[in-house]
């Protein structure tokens, strides 16, 4: 296989990587609290000490270097559930995970477990401002309200207050692959940081014809580069019928 086809292959497997991510975004573009992905590139240059002409003494490849995802705000969806939340701004809910672990989501969907806490709908609990589970005396959690700061009311007054992580640099964040994000660096927000919307929850931020665009442009490459590499295949074939005459 000579250069030019591994050029061609290394362009193909970045468009297949952003196709994959596309529809990824397509699949998701009705989850709550969901951020689109944006697959990351860079330049890899292959530096010949010998070629034919000087030009071709630099190869540049493709590589895949990750994905990152867009920090845009989706839409407030009202649920009616005074428990429901969306984070007005930047950040994230922190959840401890079933491995003890601590994940981060911004699907606000807040209910009191079975066993007093307030949990996510797959029954992970929220961690409050210390770090810790906020636990909900039995005889409030019917009557629980969330304020504007995150702060958890009952009847006889706050019992915590929901945590929002803030990252400086959102590319340490990858998503586990059930609504939660993991990363390290994360640093609480103090409650004059911190605001929410109560009553609803944030959609996802993908917009359906972005994406539809998106695979429809990546299609179209992928087709140019197979020309492409027909066409190559052809010069080879003729260049060896030459050959064979000649010999």
């Amino acid at each position: 296989m000579d250069l030019s086809a591994y050029v061609l292959l290394s362009q193909q497997q970045a468009l297949r990587r952003q196709l994959d991510v596309a529809a990824n975004n397509m699949a998701n573009s009705s989850t709550v609290g969901f951020k689109r992905e944006q697959p990351l590139f860079h330049e890899y240059v292959e530096r010949a000490d010998e070629a034919g002409i000087k030009a071709a003494k630099n190869t540049s490849f493709v590589l895949d270097h990750g994905a990152i995802h867009d920090t845009a705000q989706g839409a407030f969806q009202a649920t009616g559930r005074p428990l429901d939340v969306m984070i007005d701004g930047p950040g994230y809910l922190s959840v401890e995970t079933a491995e003890g672990s601590v994940a981060y989501t911004r699907a606000g969907f807040v209910k009191v477990l079975e066993t007093g806490e307030l949990g996510t709908a797959q029954g992970l609990k929220f961690l409050g401002e210390d770090g810790r589970p906020i636990v909900v005396p039995a005889d409030q959690a019917a009557r629980l309200t969330i304020s504007e700061d995150g702060t958890v009311l009952g009847p006889q007054g706050a019992v915590g207050r929901l945590a929002v992580s803030m990252f400086d640099d959102e590319t340490a964040l990858s998503p586990r692959g059930d609504g939660m994000m993991i990363g390290d660096g994360a640093r609480t927000l103090g409650a004059q940081e911190t605001k929410f919307k109560s009553g609803g929850v944030e959609g996802s931020n993908v917009q359906p014809i972005v994406e539809t665009t998106a695979m429809v442009e990546i299609l179209r490459s992928y087709q140019a580069s197979q020309r492409m590499s027909e066409s190559i295949n052809d010069m080879r074939r003729q260049a060896i019928e030459k050959l064979g005459r000649a010999n």
